[in-house]
C-alpha cells in the first residue's frame, strides 16, 4: 500500500512540473508574440526583381554579365 502512494505521489510531482513547464513555455511565447506586435514595422526598400531569362537561353563566354553590368 505503501508504494502505491509513493508512486501516486511521484505521478502527481511530475504531471505538476511537466504542467508549470508547459504553462511557462506557452507564456513566454505569449509574450514574444506581444512585443513583436507592440514594435512598430520597419520600413524596407522592395526587393529587385531578377530579370526572367527564358529556359534554354545561353550565354557566350564573351557576353557574361558582369556586377558593374548588373548594376548599371
Amino acid at each position: 500500500m505503501l508504494s502505491l502512494v509513493t508512486a501516486a505521489e511521484q505521478q502527481y510531482r511530475h504531471d505538476t512540473w511537466a504542467r508549470d513547464r508547459e504553462l511557462a513555455l506557452l507564456a513566454s511565447i505569449r509574450e514574444r508574440r506581444a512585443a513583436e506586435k507592440a514594435v512598430a514595422p520597419r520600413q524596407t526598400r522592395p526587393r529587385r526583381a531578377a530579370w526572367a531569362r527564358p529556359i534554354g537561353v545561353r550565354l557566350a563566354p564573351a557576353e557574361v554579365c558582369t556586377t558593374t553590368c548588373a548594376v548599371a
